[in-house]
């Protein structure tokens, strides 16, 4: 197995490193955790009010999710969904509410320690090293583990076949929809307790977005828990146990997949009728 950990990863764009040719930003340093708060679900955002710069693009929405379950996030454009994740992950700083996971208030982690913590993120885009192969993609996803990973790497292969039989072509190389099944893998490399993934089907085949529908549920059956904004919403809702309309920056609708596709305003204004 070649050796993931020799500063590869800096030659390439990705979630921590936006510019190609330089060294991941670490220096936001992780404040203390706390407990969390009796009855929690197993993930929670709550109150969430934060943005960039001066605005708030989040104005008090909650997420949540339980253990194995698949929460879906849908909502117009510049409704703040994918800025939820990225509150959630530590991506942005919330001005006010908090981020409690597993029982633990980590409001104060970094992303890196929120990862330490059981959180997997998926970026809409930017989510892999193209110059990389895809066995090299997958091992950078275990980059934090002190372990031998290599029957996770076989899991992750279980999951995606076609992953893996391209497993030395770099991942630049590949379609759009295997591109996504490895930035997937990748983040299950880390063993998380969440997943969160941004967008996974944007840009794929309606084929390969059913296949990433099914491995999504796959995942989930085996205890972790989903998060995900997803653009197509109707087949989204159709997996989702949880679903949240977002408008601006704040719940509009809360239900579970089924009640939000058989409400007929969430039908007529967010579904297309």
């Amino acid at each position: 197995m070649s050796d993931p950990f020799a500063n590869r990863g800096n030659r390439d764009a990705s979630v921590v490193n936006p510019r190609p040719g330089g060294t991941a930003d670490g220096s936001r340093h992780s404040g203390p955790t706390r407990p969390g708060r009796t009855g929690d679900p197993f993930l929670i955002g709550e109150n969430m009010r934060g943005g960039y710069g001066k605005a708030d693009i989040l104005n008090g929405c909650t997420l949540a999710v339980e253990k194995g379950q698949i929460a879906v996030i849908v909502g117009p454009n510049g409704a703040g969904k994918s800025t939820a994740m990225k509150a959630i992950f530590g991506m942005l700083n919330l001005r006010e509410g908090s981020v409690r996971l597993d029982g633990q208030d980590i409001s104060a982690l970094n992303p890196q320690d929120r990862v330490k913590a059981g959180m997997g993120f998926v970026p809409q885009v930017a989510n892999v090293f193209p110059t990389m192969t895809v066995e090299e993609n997958l091992e950078m996803g275990a980059y934090l583990r002190g372990d031998d990973f290599r029957q996770t790497m076989q899991q992750v292969y279980e999951l995606f076949p076609a992953v893996a039989d391209k497993r030395r072509q770099n991942a630049g190389e590949l379609s759009g929809g295997q591109r996504q099944q490895v930035a997937v893998g990748r983040a299950l490399m880390t063993q998380p307790k969440l997943l969160m993934l941004d967008e996974p089907t944007a840009g794929v085949s309606p084929i390969v977005m059913d296949e990433l529908f099914d491995r999504i549920i796959e995942i989930a059956r085996t205890g972790i828990s989903i998060l995900m904004v997803e653009q197509n919403a109707k087949q989204a809702l159709e997996i989702a146990d949880i679903g949240y309309v977002l408008v601006q920056g704040a719940n509009r609708y809360t239900g579970t997949g089924a009640q939000l596709m058989a409400d007929p305003e969430v039908r007529r204004t967010f579904l297309g009728g």
